[in-house]
Order: C-alpha cells, then structure tokens, then sequence
C-alpha cells in the first residue's frame, strides 16, 4: 500500500538537496567560475555577496544544516534579487516575473521561504546533531 506520509518525506528532502544543491551551483559559477567564462565579481561588491550567499547557503540547505538561518538568508537574498535587479519598480506587465525574467528568484525565494518555515525535515545534518 502507498504510504503517503512516508513519500511527503522523502519528497520534501529531496526538494531540499536539490534546491540547496542548485542555489549552490548558482554561487560557484559566481564566485569560482565553474562552467563559465566570465570574469567573477569584484570582491565585497554586491553581486560578490549575493554569490556567497548563494554558494555559502545553497551547501547548507543541501546538507540539512543550519537550514532555517540559510534558508532564510537565502529566501530574502532571492527577493531583493527579484526587487532590484528584475521588477525594478516598473509598473504594470513588468511586475510578472514572466514578463522582467524574474522567475527564478521568485521561485526560490518561495522554496526557501517554505523550507525555513518547515525546517531540515529527514536526511539532514541538523537531524543528526539534534539527535546527538
């Protein structure tokens, strides 16, 4: 029989590693320059913390640890992203993350927002060191 309680688990941390795993994945090309050719940012600017956040927290939610705090950072490092670098203040079609290329962020502000809400849930170090 389908336990479906026991799928709502696996699924929710599987929605964790991988949303941790591809934030992450943002913050490497950024910041090391994984899979691109592009020059990084310059140190301290912003678009250079951005991508620490990302790198820096994508790991940590991946890894189920510390993830309310990395989540939560992450979350609202996706809404300013979303704010400032795609609506931009526009009024009217340009708030539809369709239409300015926002979608991304505003999806993963969402995702993390949902997972800081819920926590590391099962396979996660915080698990493990609660448990500890």
């Amino acid at each position: 029989m389908f336990d479906r309680a026991r799928f709502e688990t696996i699924a929710y941390a599987a929605l964790r590693v991988v949303a941790g795993f591809m934030f992450l994945f943002h913050g490497a090309q950024k910041i090391l320059g994984v899979l691109t050719t592009k020059v990084g940012p310059e140190t301290f600017s912003q678009k250079w913390v951005g991508g620490m956040i990302e790198l820096v927290c994508g790991a940590l939610i991946c890894a189920g640890l510390f993830t309310r705090p990395a989540a939560f950072l992450a979350s609202g490092t996706m809404a300013v992203a979303y704010l400032q670098f795609h609506w931009k203040g526009a009024m009217g079609s340009s708030i539809l993350p369709i239409m300015n290329g926002g979608e991304l962020a505003a999806l993963y502000c969402f995702v993390f927002l949902l997972i800081f809400a819920r926590g590391a849930g099962a396979f996660s170090l915080d698990r493990v060191l609660r448990r500890a």
